[in-house]
């Protein structure tokens, strides 16, 4: 009988050891962005232009009884030291300079005399989020028809990308201000208080800084061609 209770003991203690041993705190640190199409895009791997704005999470499970502490460090490749180091559970942040940044959580789990690490050791085997912000484009048009056809009828970036500064300016041959714009996506319709401007040569002055600490000085005329309909379809000149 003895011998059957001593058995019936240590089973239940390597049980409860194995279950404890299961039951122990665990991240999987996670990124997700919203993609050009709208939708929610989740891993560790991710590209693109500035500003690029990313979700993090800790996905930390069986922290039940457990004091939490967490560190997102943020590091660009290459450099030793975290540019930004964040304390939540699940944080997140735009992207503004052009470049690899590596991504890494650092959490400790403590319960009494219970300890549980993911720090250094832990991802010298694991792989950091990494996040490649590209360097930034800025080409303006020199022309655009305002007719009404759907094509062309703004004057705006004809290409453009990692902007994280753009400010944009439209004069008349005196040097009169007509319109200005602060976002690459938008742009100027020919008109000037209202009423469509004539055709003729403008203007453009445009001041922007990429993502990759390049600064744009943009000094052009704009050809405003009410008159000309593009039967291609093509969108800038």
């Amino acid at each position: 009988m003895k011998i059957k209770q001593i058995f019936t003991l240590s089973a239940a203690l390597l049980m409860t050891l194995s279950v404890s041993a299961q039951m122990q705190p665990s991240i999987n640190p996670e990124a997700t962005i919203v993609n050009e199409n709208g939708d929610q895009e989740s891993g560790t791997l991710f590209s693109g232009p500035a500003p690029l704005t990313v979700e993090f999470r800790a996905n930390a499970e069986n922290t039940g009884g457990y004091s939490a502490y967490y560190e997102w460090r943020f590091r660009l490749e290459g450099e030793e030291e975290p540019y930004l180091v964040r304390y939540e559970e699940d944080t997140s942040y735009t992207f503004l300079k052009a470049g690899t940044h590596e991504v890494v959580l650092y959490a400790t789990f403590v319960q009494g005399t219970d300890t549980v690490f993911f720090t250094k050791e832990y991802w010298e085997n694991s792989t950091p989020i990494r996040v490649t912000v590209s360097e930034s484009i800025l080409e303006m048009p020199n022309a655009f028809s305002p007719n009404g056809d759907g094509h062309n009828d703004v004057y705006r970036a004809k290409k453009y990308q990692s902007l994280v500064e753009f400010h944009a300016y439209i004069f008349n041959r005196w040097g009169q201000k007509l319109f200005e714009w602060t976002d690459p996506a938008n742009g100027w319709d020919g008109k000037f208080e209202g009423k469509d401007v004539k055709d003729g040569v403008y203007f453009v002055l445009v001041k922007a800084k990429g993502a990759d600490g390049r600064e744009y000085n943009i000094r052009r005329d704009v050809n405003l061609l009410r008159g000309f309909t593009d039967r291609a379809g093509n969108s800038n000149y």
